[in-house]
């Protein structure tokens, strides 16, 4: 198994990658968000793999980080996901977007990637409920660490992970704990 590629990149053509390891060239599928991380031809780069070995064909997927490729392996478990699905949803949701969306069950930011419908959504969804973190939350930087304390005091306090996520989500920039977990607690007695 062909786990890491490091070389000089010789070509890059979307979605492929041309690099050359010790006079071998390897030629790689990577996702758009990998693409725009590549350096200049003639540079060196480094890149996680995937290889897929099929009765027609032997293809390798390249990533710029272990998490992306860990959820493209994600992805590919799921039923109905195959490897160029799993390369267009990391090419339009970063791996972070990809997590809120799961942890959020957002159906439409999935629905709005090329070649997946509403089904697929749903599936994917399900399927990988508990495989992603939803400490990916993203939130202000400033306040993120506030915000994850915000989001374990909902969540012991009995609150579902789904409207603990979604009531975080929705504070502002500015706040302490205690604040986020008084407007937290508005926003729930509203719904």
């Amino acid at each position: 198994m062909i786990a890491r590629l490091y070389g000089k990149l010789l070509q890059k053509t979307p979605p492929l990658v041309l690099i050359d390891c010790q006079g071998v060239g390897y030629e790689c599928e990577v996702p758009m968000s990998t693409f725009y991380q590549l350096p200049a031809i003639g540079e060196t780069i480094t890149l996680m793999t995937h290889f897929v070995v099929r009765e027609d064909a032997q293809l390798l997927y390249g990533f710029a980080t272990e998490r992306e490729r860990t959820a493209f392996r994600q992805l590919l478990k799921v039923n109905g996901i195959g490897a160029k699905s799993a390369l267009s949803i990391l090419s339009g949701l970063s791996v972070e977007d990809l997590s809120n969306a799961i942890a959020l069950q957002e159906v439409g930011l999935l629905t709005r990637i090329p070649g997946i419908g509403k089904k697929i959504a749903e599936r994917l969804l399900l399927e990988l409920k508990d495989k992603f973190l939803p400490e990916a939350i993203t939130l202000a930087s400033g306040a993120k660490a506030i915000g994850n304390d915000v989001l374990n005091a909902l969540l012991a306090l009995g609150y579902s992970e789904k409207e603990s996520l979604l009531a975080v989500k929705q504070l502002g920039d500015d706040f302490d704990v205690s604040e986020g977990i008084r407007e937290a607690l508005k926003m729930l007695a509203k719904s």
